[in-house]
């Protein structure tokens, strides 16, 4: 069977579901109709081995100590917006710094406390049936490996979830992200396929899983495609530095263009299977879910609730304040653009609500799956203002004004109206 593309998970997921189906069908002896029909009728069919398993391993997954905090690093106010055991990037804290995020300025998306992991004791166990040769590898012997450098992003799937209620009225359960939900690092690591490589994969593999450390043993599947891309890395240093503990110490997955719920962090185990494999991360979250997002039934079989996540849209930010006031003067109006997918081609800014729009000047670098930064100048009098801007990627994405509901709030793209007050 040709391998599905890697750059589109939608598509991945679709095609692994029929191939389920198909192997369940074959092996139980009915036909794909009948097995939609059995697993159609509800809580009886997991105990009838009609749905898929996880991974084969070693028991079930260790985990790490937690620290007794949510987060690790300081989070000043002037930096963050905290929600619990996540912090939200101040965008006008980027003004007038560089292309990549520091460390310490990085937003932090955490489904519990930050695991203490002891780099001495931990060890990476590659493991399953999709390869032939099992390792265990050390902190040591990953630092030995051969490693590259990229600059991508990585954003939560629920970045501007807050904007679902402005423009449709409602509001979504979930951490109620802005824009701050994401940023661009130079990250540093092993490529993925150099330790599938060691492990001797197999042409039959299918999927592989990493599964990370922390109390809730985050996973979610990719391709073996995407897995063994070049850029999609086991990640031990961040901007030259060491993997920080809320970033994932002692290492993370780099899953280039698909949402941050991939990148799993303290990655202490990989499963690779020649069957496709599922986890909760994406079949009952992280999927769209509403009546402009049908479920096909292959995947609503296996319990998918909603259109599973794929690669962000197009987004814009404004380095301002949200709602805030600036004493009026002339000066030099800064924002960035980003696609799940391309490089930017062209950023429109407009000050007055969206009656007129100005193109605004990009500022190199401009690496796709990352960011460019933009500005413009703006004179503006004493008032109150709502800013737009609306990008385009190289692949003839634009920003829309308005796109569909979905019950989570996940992947807000639409153009944003940013509010500020001049005095």
């Amino acid at each position: 069977m040709a391998r599905p593309d890697p750059s589109g998970e939608w598509q991945y997921d679709l095609e692994r579901a029929g191939e389920f189906l198909r192997q369940r069908s074959q092996e139980l002896g009915v036909s794909r109709r009948r097995l939609l029909q059995l697993l159609a009728a509800g809580s009886t069919v997991a105990s009838a081995g009609l749905l898929p398993r996880r991974a084969a391993g070693h028991g079930e997954p260790p985990v790490a100590p937690t620290s007794t905090a949510s987060i690790l690093k300081p989070t000043p106010e002037a930096q963050f917006v905290r929600n619990g055991s996540n912090a939200e990037m101040r965008w006008e804290s980027l003004y007038g710094r560089g292309y990549l995020v520091a460390n310490s300025q990085f937003f932090v998306r955490n489904n519990g406390n930050t695991p203490l992991i002891d780099p001495a004791h931990w060890r990476l166990r590659v493991e399953g049936s999709g390869v032939t040769k099992p390792l265990i590898l050390s902190y040591d012997d990953l630092l030995a490996m051969p490693s590259i450098s990229v600059i991508r992003a990585i954003e939560c799937a629920g970045n501007g979830r807050n904007y679902f209620q402005q423009s449709h009225g409602r509001r979504i359960e979930g951490t109620p992200w802005n824009l701050g939900g994401i940023g661009v690092a130079e990250w540093t690591g092993v490529p993925l396929a150099e330790v599938l490589q060691q492990a001797q994969v197999k042409p039959t593999a299918r999927d592989v899983m990493p599964i990370g450390l922390d109390a809730k043993a985050v996973q979610r599947p990719l391709s073996i495609s995407k897995a063994m891309a070049e850029d999609t890395l086991l990640v031990y240093a961040m901007n030259g530095d060491p993997l920080p503990p809320d970033h994932g110490f002692p290492l993370r997955v780099l899953v280039p263009g698909w949402v941050g719920i991939a990148h799993i962090k303290w990655v202490g185990s990989i499963q690779v299977s020649e069957a496709p494999l599922f986890s909760e991360y994406n079949t009952r979250r992280y999927v769209l879910i509403g009546e402009d997002f049908p479920v096909d039934d292959a995947l609503a079989a296996q319990g998918v609730r909603g259109q599973i996540l794929t690669t962000q849209g197009v987004k814009s930010a404004f380095e301002l304040p949200w709602n805030g006031t600036l004493e009026r003067s002339k000066r030099l109006v800064r924002g960035r653009s980003w696609s799940g997918e391309g490089a930017i081609s062209r950023v429109q800014v407009s000050f007055d609500g969206g009656r007129q729009w100005k193109t605004a000047r990009m500022r190199a670098p401009n690496i796709a799956q990352a960011w460019v930064r933009w500005d413009l100048d703006w004179d503006p009098r004493p008032g109150r203002y709502g800013l737009l801007a609306r990008a385009t990627d190289d692949r003839g994405r634009s920003q829309p004004d308005r796109i569909p509901l979905n019950a989570e709030g996940y992947s807000y793209s639409s153009v944003v109206t940013h509010p500020i007050r001049m005095r």
